[in-house]
């Protein structure tokens, strides 16, 4: 449920479900594909104890 709020409103989230769908993948498939992305980026953001920070070439 929080990637479907992330798919929303984070520009990072959105462009790289946006990517996995027009690539032709089924949309749960690139529903997961986020996820996963979600929690790696959080399990280094843990592991390094830094904030959220967008790339700004990314948005």
């Amino acid at each position: 449920m929080a990637m479907m709020s992330a798919i929303q409103s984070n520009p990072v989230f959105k462009a790289q479900y946006q990517k996995l769908v027009t690539s032709g993948k089924p949309k749960k498939v690139a529903l997961i594909a986020c996820v996963r992305k979600m929690v790696v980026t959080l399990n280094s953001m843990l592991r390094d104890r830094t904030m959220w920070e967008a790339p700004i070439a990314e948005i």
